[in-house]
């Protein structure tokens, strides 16, 4: 039998992990952390925005935008693994910047889904593509041979010989391994076997429709999820249901108790999790932060219980594990309880410790702005730094930042108060984000 190297290696480097972390009683190798930034193997965000995941052997791929602090334009799309959706390793860029076209300079590129083709083995990356003024949607198709890539850029996925002009999209692809592109707005195509095309609109305009598009299929029912129209703020996502993928479609509501603004995320992919014999559904979302999406913007990712017609994520677990599907309720650590709250640039919290992680909890709230996270070891080196969204339209009191695994040592912990804070506008000029910069640290927990 051949022996996946890579895997083996991945595999046994975060069983290290793991094992470290539990001598130490710490709860985090093992666990999503939601709304905090998570670091790859090389120790930088893992930047994978308007995300999907393929699994295969074993493995789950995390596709998403590759974002930029400085602009919008596109600067890629980004490939991870995994083996435990917790560990990612970064495989590559696996679709670049390209030279010219709907992808090149100057360029939007969002939302990328990826599917494995039953018919031709290819793998197919579908994608927003558009300029910098969202006048020039289509979407934009590439295509791959390894999971991985690199993938080669064809152009616009063409319906009846014409592009796609919508603009946020998802894909969905159903048991019978049938294709879909959903479209903003309640817009669905079937695509060609191939799905190098699309061949049918099977919806058009669903009544009630938005953006951020995903599905699942249980028992007979469609499940259509959406977001409402707020450019990168957060609001009550909600979800449509059908017998048939061609409809009829209806409206059911929300799916997160009412003003929590689905926790503070807005959708993107809906992945299947296979756990003995049954299937249980992950909802993932993004919480954006603009303009400093690689740095600050996180993932909110929750199992959901779909019973008959109705959806819900009843409640929010900032901590859980994904293979006994429960929220870790005991943090454990040594606690530091700090009073810091700023928003004097400059101003900083500094806390010596020792240990091999800190986990951080903070309040943000609607007039919240950036804190910078630092950690520098014993030689005055910086060993991991972060930049920390403070802003929530609904406020929160909870985790803000948790470190990568760290060798057993001396550190000093510094939280900066950087002076700046979210804010955006959208294509119509009206006004979202913070308009302070406040930063407010209450718990340091020492594991």
């Amino acid at each position: 039998m051949r022996i996946n190297r890579r895997l083996l290696s991945a595999i046994v480097t975060a069983l290290m992990a793991m094992s470290l972390a539990a001598q130490s009683g710490d709860p985090f190798g093992s666990a999503i952390v939601n709304g905090v930034p998570w670091t790859d193997n090389q120790g930088r965000p893992v930047n994978a925005h308007g995300a999907c995941i393929v699994e295969e052997d074993g493995r789950y791929y995390l596709f998403g935008e590759w974002k930029s602090d400085t602009t919008n334009a596109f600067p890629g799309f980004a490939c991870y693994s995994s083996t435990d959706l917790v560990n990612w390793t970064f495989e590559r860029v696996a679709l670049p910047l390209q030279e010219s076209g709907l992808l090149g300079p100057n360029r939007v590129g969002e939302r990328p889904k990826v599917m494995r083709c039953p018919k031709t083995g290819e793998y197919i990356m579908l994608a927003h593509t558009d300029d910098m003024r969202y006048k020039d949607p289509q979407v934009g198709l590439a295509v791959a041979k390894e999971i991985t890539g690199p993938y080669t850029f064809i152009g616009p996925l063409l319906y009846e010989g014409k592009p796609i002009r919508r603009w946020d999209m998802g894909t969905f692809q159903d048991h019978d391994g049938t294709g879909y592109l959903l479209m903003h707005h309640g817009d669905i195509y079937r695509l060609s076997k191939d799905y190098r095309r699309a061949v049918k609109k099977v919806a058009s305009g669903i009544k009630g429709g938005g953006e951020s598009p995903a599905m699942l299929h249980k028992d007979g029912t469609y499940f259509l999820f959406g977001s409402n129209l707020t450019s990168w703020e957060r609001n009550d996502n909600f979800y449509h249901t059908a017998p048939s993928i061609e409809g009829p479609w209806t409206k059911q509501g929300i799916f997160c108790p009412e003003g929590t603004l689905t926790y503070n995320s807005q959708s993107t992919f809906i992945l299947p999790l296979h756990r003995g014999d049954s299937i249980i559904y992950m909802y993932m979302g993004d919480r954006w932060s603009y303009p400093y999406q690689a740095s600050s913007a996180t993932y909110v990712w929750l199992p959901m219980q779909v019973e008959g017609l109705k959806v819900s994520i009843p409640e929010y677990w900032p901590v859980w594990n994904p293979e006994t599907m429960q929220p870790v309720s005991e943090l454990g650590g040594k606690v530091v309880t700090v009073r810091f709250k700023s928003k004097e640039k400059g101003s900083k919290l500094t806390l010596p410790f020792e240990g091999t992680r800190i986990a951080i909890k903070g309040y943000t709230f609607n007039n919240g702005g950036y804190g910078r996270i630092t950690i520098v070891d014993n030689q005055g080196n910086t060993v991991h730094t972060n930049l920390i969204d403070f802003y929530s339209k609904v406020p929160d009191d909870g985790l803000r930042y948790v470190s990568p695994l760290l060798p057993q040592g001396a550190y000093t912990l510094i939280v900066e108060c950087v002076g700046e804070h979210p804010h955006w506008s959208n294509k119509r000029g009206n006004y979202f984000g913070s308009r302070e910069d406040w930063v407010t640290v209450e718990e340091v927990r020492i594991y």
